[in-house]
C-alpha cells in the first residue's frame, strides 16, 4: 500500500482554510479519484517539536492505494480540477511526498513489528 502525502509547509502569513479543504476540497478529491482510493485522512498542525514552536505544516493530506500506479490512474485523469481547487482554501505551495507503508501497527499489538511488503 502507498501514501500519497500532501504537506503544506507554516509561514508567517500564510493562509489555509481548513473548514473548506475538509468539507469541499477533500470531498471533491474523494469523488475524483473514486474506487482506487482507499482511505483518506487530514492532519492540522497543532506545534512544533519544542514546547511554545509553530508547527512546521498548517496541515497535511493523506491518500492511499494499492499502488503507485493505482494513484496515477485516478490522478491524471482529474490533475487539473483538483490542483485548480487548491487557491480556494490556501496560498500556501504544498509539498507531495509518495511512500510506500513498510509499517502499520496498533499500540495494542506486542512483539515484533512486521513490515507490509
Amino acid at each position: 500500500m502507498i501514501k500519497v502525502s500532501i504537506l503544506y509547509p507554516n509561514s508567517d502569513g500564510c493562509r489555509f482554510d481548513m473548514d473548506y479543504y475538509c468539507n469541499r476540497h477533500m470531498p471533491l478529491v474523494r469523488d475524483r479519484l473514486g474506487p482506487a482510493l482507499q482511505g483518506l485522512a487530514v492532519d492540522q498542525g497543532l506545534a512544533g517539536g519544542a514546547p511554545g514552536s509553530p508547527p512546521a505544516y498548517v496541515a497535511c493530506g493523506h491518500l492511499y492505494f494499492a499502488s503507485v500506479e493505482a494513484f496515477q490512474g485516478a490522478f491524471g485523469p482529474h490533475a487539473r480540477e483538483i490542483l485548480g481547487d487548491i487557491p480556494n482554501y490556501t496560498d500556501i505551495r504544498p509539498v507531495t511526498l509518495v511512500s510506500e507503508i513498510l509499517i502499520n501497527a496498533g499500540t495494542g499489538e506486542t512483539g515484533q513489528l512486521h513490515r507490509h511488503g
